[in-house]
């Protein structure tokens, strides 16, 4: 998991910092954030204290209209649990108040440089920090985009990776990583494809050397990440190993808890690997809609059987 502190925040949504210059690098360990509500009228049961707090119109407006020494009392129980940092998005005057109890508390208060909808920031704020925090870890591969659908090819070193993401590019398809692929575990479902950043619109092919994609190609050839849907292996030739069945039994890869289907494709000379590929997505696509062509050419020639 890497670190994420409120400076890098700060920084990525432009923030503007009221108090808390010197303690920008805490750590921030929760990806999600937390808008106080039942916490000001006393109820702190589950108050996630490890959470970025957020202070919107909402807050601000129920907290204008109680009197002063009452605001400054409600604000208290809830600075003193001394959560990562305070974020106020309704724009105007922040309260004296407010700016005193995280001074003596020694957290950090910002604002948004202009006033926002709450609900919007908190949207980007969440998505921001939940790939930021997600368990992550690196495999050797390539990481495409056919069709819209992620692909995560894999096999051993020279088998033809990036030969093969290079011919998928002239064909519209889009590169996300060569050689080191970050996968990073957003949800219990969801296992998102990236780059290492140094290795960012790069693509190396033996005998030509290293490519940049998007200055060879245009931007249409480049996607920064991508949801992995479907597992491809590249593996060299074996006379009578493939199977002709109708449909393969389903089989997974497992990356950090979530179940990948994982499919294999052998390489010859002259095989239109990439087309092959662009095949598996789209019928991968199709059994996502709940459509089988096995299933379907099994109905139309049972009635042969069955008189």
């Amino acid at each position: 998991m890497k670190q994420l502190t409120i400076e890098q925040l700060a920084r990525k949504f432009t923030l503007k910092v009221l108090v808390g210059e010197t303690q920008l690098q805490k750590e921030i360990k929760q990806p999600r954030v937390h808008r106080p509500g039942l916490e000001f009228v006393g109820h702190f049961d589950f108050f996630p204290t490890e959470r970025v707090q957020i202070l919107g119109r909402k807050e601000m407006t129920f907290l204008q209209k109680l009197s002063t020494e009452e605001r400054k009392i409600r604000l208290g129980n809830i600075v003193q649990y001394r959560p990562p940092c305070f974020i106020v998005t309704a724009g105007g005057e922040v309260w004296d108040d407010l700016i005193q109890h995280c001074i003596e508390q020694n957290i950090p208060l910002l604002t948004t440089r202009e006033p926002v909808v709450t609900t919007d920031f908190i949207v980007r704020l969440d998505a921001f920090m939940v790939k930021e925090l997600a368990p992550e870890m690196t495999v050797h591969g390539v990481c495409v985009n056919v069709f819209g659908i992620g692909i995560l090819l894999r096999g051993d070193s020279g088998v033809g990776k990036s030969e093969t993401a290079h011919t998928l590019i002239g064909r519209g398809h889009r590169l996300v990583a060569d050689d080191l692929v970050v996968l990073k575990k957003l949800s219990a479902q969801t296992l998102l494809g990236t780059h290492d950043e140094k290795t960012k619109e790069f693509l190396a092919l033996r005998s030509i050397g290293l490519l940049n994609v998007v200055r060879s190609y245009g931007q249409k050839a480049f996607q920064n990440e991508t949801r992995i849907a479907l597992e491809i292996n590249l593996t060299k030739w074996e006379k009578d190993a493939l199977y002709n069945d109708l449909e393969q039994e389903p089989t997974y890869t497992n990356y950090m808890g979530i179940k990948i289907p994982s499919m294999e494709i052998q390489l010859q000379p002259g095989r239109d690997v990439a087309g092959l590929i662009e095949a598996a997505a789209n019928n991968w696509y199709l059994r996502q809609q709940g459509y089988s062509a096995a299933e379907d050419f099994l109905s139309r020639i049972e009635p042969e059987f069955s008189q």
